[in-house]
């Protein structure tokens, strides 16, 4: 006796129920069933899953039917663009029309052992299993997998034949390396893990796949070292994933949002990136990474106000040229964000600090200039500001020029009109150059932003001003926490083991342990007695 079919109310019908009906659906969210089994009728499991699609135009039905004893009736399913079609015509419906079934297995039977029979020789897909319920059966549709019903049997089959066009790995864009390697993150969350354990091939690596989203149904991957990462930080980010209750994900920077310690700061806690060997290395130190399907970009947790000044070229190159650019970029950064200020305090409240033919100089410029110093640096940034983002935006072909052209030609008309002196877009120059070796963008940006903030220090009380603006700026630093971190480790709290690469980077065989705050188990990488000497003179001899 076939089970009674059930039909499933449309979502606008449930919306138009009326108030004083207290009954509500059980068995219904967003118009999906929720654990209702499938029927042992093919047509019926047709209708049902066309209805519950709403007869989308990608969804395709492949009907087949045996013509060769046991004869088998059934309809293979999936949605077109994200499975491999040539997967399924050639390992699916060709394997089931021409492949040969035991003679002594009759549907009418047995239905069991012609489903046990076909998942174990007919079906040669990877990742083949039994469905039985409509909730479970959708989501792996809608994840690129493909449906096999058989008329007469109550569970499906399905088979993983995920596909579709994607982007090939290629250099990232927004991370260059000299030395480094050129590969970088994809869209595809399989091939991001799959570019990290050819990194690190360590049967401890643990990946743990989770859905956020009630409509996006994203996949999530929380990726660590067993036995190295700090199991109190893993389970903090696997609480705080699962707490996540939004219709949709559609990338990392929305895990981001929902995830770090501070809302109210423009300094970013969670740390970003699209370079498989940082997230490799990462790991290793017992970070926890966050991969998310549909992005190329990987956030990993926790992190430190110094990881946003490290790149990944400073591993590839010698310690000593590596700890001097670090340093410079520690310069570069405090230059973009007080050059500005600096100069306003200095020509408007502490002219005795310049040299008088500085002094003279500068006056010279300033004569005939119609607006204050801050006026004068506010218009000149804020242009900036928008040639920079002008440039982004635009096709990379002109937004280029666009950039450059108009700040000198902008530039260059200000001057000449009175507008703003040479040393002002000097000033300006220099920061705006000084902020693109930051190598974090969003750390970047929280400079930029700082950089106007300490104008306004600098225009009402000078250096005094700026002093104070410094203080309540390592205040803030020093209270802001990355899941449960310090955000100034290893400078404060201070820890000389971990100063080894912090605003230094020591020589490799001088860093024998990981973080300490990050990782308190296996703190310990590498053995003593790695730095490299040259061999005794008794093995140089010929004779030894």
């Amino acid at each position: 006796m076939k089970p009674k079919k059930m039909k499933i109310k449309p979502l606008s019908s449930l919306i138009n129920i009326k108030k004083h009906e207290n009954e509500k659906p059980q068995n219904v969210e967003n118009g999906i069933s929720i654990n209702k089994p499938i029927f042992a009728d093919l047509k019926e499991n047709i209708e049902e899953i066309n209805t519950m699609m709403g007869n989308s135009s990608d969804l395709i039905i492949r009907d087949f039917i045996r013509t060769r004893e046991p004869l088998v009736k059934g309809a293979v399913i999936y949605l077109k663009g994200i499975v491999d079609e040539k997967l399924v015509s050639d390992f699916i419906v060709k394997a089931l029309i021409e492949e040969p079934i035991d003679s002594d297995i009759q549907p009418e039977r047995s239905m069991e052992s012609l489903l046990q029979f076909i998942e174990s020789q007919i079906l040669t897909v990877a990742n083949i299993k039994f469905a039985d319920d409509w909730d479970s059966i959708i989501h792996d549709l809608l994840s690129g997998m493909t449906i096999l019903f058989i008329d007469g049997a109550n569970r499906a089959l399905v088979g993983g034949t995920v596909g579709g066009e994607k982007r090939s790995v290629e250099e990232p864009t927004s991370e260059i390396t000299i030395r480094g390697p050129k590969d970088g993150f994809t869209e595809t969350i399989s091939t991001n893990i799959a570019l990290i354990r050819r990194r690190l091939r360590s049967p401890h690596l643990r990946v743990e796949m989770l859905q956020v989203g009630t409509v996006s149904q994203t996949d999530v991957a929380i990726v660590y070292l067993e036995g190295i990462a700090n199991e109190k930080i893993v389970k903090e980010v696997r609480d705080r994933l699962n707490r996540i209750e939004i219709d949709e994900i559609l990338s990392s920077g929305n895990i981001e949002e929902l995830i770090q310690d501070h809302n109210f700061t423009i300094f970013p806690t969670v740390f970003n990136t699209e370079r498989p060997d940082i997230v490799a290395n990462t790991i290793s130190d017992g970070r926890v990474t966050i991969i998310v399907d549909g992005t190329p970009f990987v956030l990993i947790v926790p992190t430190s106000f110094s990881q946003f000044f490290k790149a990944a070229e400073d591993y590839y190159q010698r310690y000593d040229l590596s700890t001097l650019i670090r340093i410079l970029r520690y310069v570069a950064f405090t230059l973009a964000m007080l050059g500005p200020s600096i100069y306003i305090a200095l020509i408007t409240f502490h002219q005795d600090l310049i040299p008088t033919t500085l002094v003279i100089s500068l006056a010279a410029q300033r004569e005939g200039i119609p607006f204050p110093a801050f006026i004068e640096a506010f218009i000149m940034e804020a242009t900036f500001e928008i040639l920079r983002e002008a440039g982004v935006r635009m096709p990379r072909a002109i937004g280029q020029a666009v950039s450059i052209v108009g700040a000198l030609v902008i530039g260059q008309a200000a001057v000449q009109a009175g507008i703003v002196s040479a040393a002002m877009v000097i000033v300006v120059a220099g920061t705006a150059i000084a902020s693109f070796t930051t190598p974090a963008y969003n750390l970047a940006v929280a400079g930029r932003i700082l950089r106007f903030v300490m104008m306004v220090f600098a225009a009402t009380m000078g250096l005094y001003g700026i002093m104070i603006g410094l203080i309540m700026l390592v205040a803030h630093l020093s209270s802001l926490r990355s899941f449960g971190v310090p955000y100034l480790a290893p400078f404060a709290p201070l820890n000389l083991e971990d100063q080894k690469d912090g605003l230094f980077r020591f020589p490799l065989w001088a860093s024998r342990k990981r973080p300490s705050l990050i990782s308190q188990k296996r703190t310990v990488r590498m053995k003593q007695g790695m730095k490299p000497a040259p061999p005794n003179a008794k093995d140089e001899s010929p004779d030894a």
